[in-house]
């Protein structure tokens, strides 16, 4: 692979600041191409050859935050890294995803829209580490169970219940009673 040639990582950079700017201040489902294009000072062309739509500007942005997150999980102290029974992770891992999301909701919207969310590959990362979960737990047939875990994380999901009152410190709670059911036998 080439290295990145100077004017091209400027842009990069221009195009990333510009548009996490305007994720925070605007509906990140209104984010357009042309406002991202006009605000990093770039051309159309510029930043169609590089990012071929809005979500995966988004992904971009997200995936630093994503990567420190699986870092933990693989590597990280318990409960959230290894060595914590399957419950305590899911539930650390559910405190973890509502911190992401609370800092970067923005974000995560923007790069999820319908069916894409499963084509991220975010998630299935998180969905590998939910059935290792399922399976260290004994859980017939994680297949099914994972992405039901997994659905309360949507970012739409979340954006929906803190629009409704809810703290993220409710929600976490929430969730770790679902990831008790991981504890019965």
């Amino acid at each position: 692979m080439r290295p990145e040639r100077a004017d091209a990582a400027r842009n990069r950079a221009k195009v990333l600041e510009a548009a996490a700017a305007i994720f925070a201040a605007k509906d990140p489902r209104a984010v357009t191409m042309d406002d991202i294009a006009k605000a990093a000072g770039v051309g159309r062309g510029t930043l169609y050859r590089r990012y071929p739509d809005v979500a995966s500007i988004a992904v971009a942005l997200l995936d630093e935050h994503e990567q420190r997150l699986q870092h933990d999980l693989l590597q990280g102290p318990p409960p959230l890294g290894p060595g914590a029974p399957p419950a305590e992770r899911l539930a650390a891992f559910y405190a973890a995803m509502v911190d992401l999301l609370e800092a970067h909701g923005d974000l995560a919207l923007a790069t999820e829209v319908g069916g894409r969310r499963f084509e991220i590959g975010a998630y299935g990362f998180w969905r590998a580490h939910v059935m290792s979960l399922l399976r260290e737990a004994e859980i017939a047939t994680p297949e099914a169970l994972a992405d039901a875990l997994l659905a309360p994380l949507a970012p739409d999901v979340f954006a929906h219940q803190r629009a409704q009152g809810l703290s993220p410190s409710a929600i976490k709670s929430a969730l770790a009673r679902l990831a008790a059911v991981l504890s019965r036998p």
